[in-house]
């Protein structure tokens, strides 16, 4: 099955018309006609089956046949992670993250941190074709950059966790992992969290978890963090 994506999707709608781009990519490139079924998900749980009856390349039409809405799962994963010095490694983090199953995504900038400009346009498109690959029903969010200093001071919802590589003592993250709960957990750039981050993460309640023996680079943390609230809660 060959998942679609369009945010302005909604339940009462019963006919739908492809933007210019994804028509052509339905008609042109998957040679879909009158009569071939499409599944279209909005991304906020619904998924939908459609009928083309105009297989324009252009402006392809859809009669929606029926929909169908998945609830939410009972937790959330939030994944904090600072953006990568080399690009296209963030961006291979995002698509994974979006695929195993995480719920928000957001780039955080530290003291130590090499890249503090970040252009989502193109990180929103891989968070969508891998939201489509992987066939789910809900989109990531991937929230607007912001400040180690500025996030820390946000509340989280459920609990909340940094994973740093300073030599002391830290718990096992699995171990701290409660199904059903909301998790929220800090991953820092290339040269870690400062020691004055970590102590600030400290102070706001956030919790000291190792991720494993080995020393792991910004965007394979992520990864491992991602797949593992998520095994726990199957």
């Amino acid at each position: 099955m060959q998942l679609f994506y369009n945010s302005e999707l909604d339940s009462t709608l019963k006919t739908f018309t492809f933007s210019k781009d994804e028509s052509r990519h339905i008609v042109k490139v998957l040679r879909k006609s009158t009569g071939d079924l499409l599944q279209i998900t909005n991304g906020k749980g619904w998924l939908f089956e459609a009928e083309i009856v105009i297989p324009n390349h252009n402006k392809c039409v859809v009669n929606i046949l029926n929909s169908a809405f998945k609830a939410p799962k009972s937790y959330a994963i939030n994944l904090a992670v600072a953006p990568t010095k080399m690009n296209e490694r963030y961006e291979w983090f995002l698509e994974k993250a979006t695929e195993i199953g995480a719920d928000r995504i957001i780039p955080i900038i530290c003291q130590n941190s090499e890249r503090k400009v970040i252009k989502t346009e193109r990180f929103e498109k891989i968070i969508q074709s891998a939201m489509k690959q992987s066939l789910h029903s809900y989109l990531p969010e991937l929230a607007p950059a912001i400040s180690f200093s500025e996030f820390i001071k946000t509340p989280q919802e459920g609990l909340s966790f940094i994973a740093h590589c300073e030599a002391v003592e830290k718990l096992k993250f699995k171990d701290q992992i409660k199904p059903g709960t909301s998790i929220t957990i800090l991953i820092g750039p290339e040269g870690d969290f400062s020691p004055s981050e970590i102590e600030s993460a400290l102070k706001h309640h956030y919790i000291p978890v190792s991720l494993g023996t080995s020393r792991l680079r910004t965007e394979t943390a992520g990864i491992v963090a991602c797949h593992t609230i998520q095994l726990c809660n199957e």
